[in-house]
């Protein structure tokens, strides 16, 4: 079973980001794990792990809907919530991508299986299976709030959410901004950048 590619797949979170303001975006710490991952959109399902355990995340690879980018509030960087076969498992049945505000394992095992999963980081240690909570339900990952659904972009440029009700204004907006910056040819993009920074910098009274 493979992801379903998502409908903001062919935009780039650095044009999304643009539109979308800063709170949208993801801190820096949330990074792809292996060089060059594709670009992955879906909708969020949404996982809270309590601190040192790892067994939401292992309940969520069988519920979330194919498609879905699988988003974790991981309870911070001491244990590992998830290794090399519960990402086989997730990509098989699958689920587009792993967002993790917190760290996993099996790095080599991840990397060869070619899942893209943004975390952290890497910690050999694996968390326990005991804390049971509610999936699908808002939490906050990378410094953003997350809700079921919400559109999630991701490639090596970053991690952006588009609220679900804003996802068909975004999806247009977005693309008209890429069509209109791939006509621009770069000595006309100059041209007005020059103009742009050299006004800002006389109103800024700067005379150098």
């Amino acid at each position: 079973m493979s992801a379903t590619p998502g409908p903001l797949s062919d935009v780039s979170p650095t044009t999304l980001a643009d539109l979308l303001g800063r709170e949208q975006v993801m801190d820096f710490g949330l990074r792809t794990l292996w060089p060059t991952p594709p670009r992955v959109a879906g909708p969020a399902f949404t996982v809270r792990c309590a601190p040192g355990d790892q067994l939401m995340l292992h309940a969520a690879i069988y519920r979330a809907a194919p498609g879905s980018v699988v988003v974790v509030e991981g309870g911070g960087t001491e244990y590992a919530v998830a290794g090399g076969n519960v990402c086989a498992v997730a990509q098989r049945r699958g689920i587009a991508a792993f967002v993790v505000d917190g760290v996993v394992r099996d790095l080599a095992e991840i990397r060869a299986s070619g899942f893209p999963v943004f975390a952290r980081g890497v910690v050999p240690k694996p968390g326990t299976k005991k804390a049971a909570s509610p999936l699908n339900e808002e939490i906050r990952c990378g410094g953003v709030t997350v809700r079921p659904d919400d559109l999630v972009v991701a490639d090596e440029e970053g991690v952006v959410v588009v609220p679900a009700a804003r996802q068909d204004e975004l999806l247009r907006a977005a693309r008209a901004k890429e069509a209109k910056e791939a006509a621009q040819s770069l000595d006309a993009w100059e041209t007005d950048h020059y103009a742009r920074i050299q006004q800002a910098l006389e109103a800024q009274g700067f005379t150098g």
